[in-house]
C-alpha cells in the first residue's frame, strides 16, 4: 500500500505524518464497530540520532468519550533513528461511534539521554456515510 499522508506535524526536527483509511471489512456498523488503519512515517530531520521511547494516544469518539493509551514504543519497537533516517509502522483504530480522532504524541530521548516531546497531528477517523 502506497500511503498518501494527509497529516503532518513537525516538532524538534522530527516530521510525523499519518495516513488513515476506515477498513469497512473489518467493521461491522449493524453491531455499532467501525474500525481505521493508520500508517504513520516518522522522520529524522534533526542532526541528532533520537530513540522513540513511548507513545501517548489520546482518542475521542463522536460523543465525546476520550481513551488513552499509553505505552512503550510502537508496534512493539523503540526504533532508533539516525539523522536523515525514517521508520514506518501500522496499526489500527476501533471505534464505537463512526466518527472520532485521534492525536497525541511521542516521547524520544537524545543519545546524550535529553527527552524530546514530539507531536502527533491530529487526523479525524470518519466512516463513509452508507444508505439504510
Amino acid at each position: 500500500m502506497k500511503a498518501l499522508f494527509q497529516h503532518t506535524a513537525i516538532t524538534h526536527g522530527i516530521a510525523v505524518r499519518v495516513a488513515v483509511s476506515f477498513l469497512p471489512e473489518q467493521s461491522q456498523p449493524e453491531v455499532g464497530k467501525w474500525f481505521w488503519v493508520y500508517h504513520i512515517r516518522i522522520e529524522n530531520h534533526s542532526h541528532e540520532r533520537v530513540q522513540l521511547m513511548r507513545r501517548h494516544w489520546r482518542i475521542t469518539d463522536s460523543r465525546g468519550g476520550v481513551a488513552i493509551v499509553d505505552g512503550d514504543g510502537v508496534v512493539g519497537e523503540q526504533p532508533v533513528l539516525d539523522p536523515g533516517r525514517s521508520h514506518d509502522y501500522v496499526s489500527g483504530c476501533p471505534l464505537d461511534t463512526p466518527h472520532g480522532s485521534m492525536e497525541g504524541f511521542y516521547s524520544f530521548h537524545t543519545a546524550d539521554g535529553e527527552p524530546l516531546e514530539v507531536r502527533i497531528p491530529f487526523f479525524p477517523l470518519a466512516a463513509p456515510v452508507t444508505a439504510n
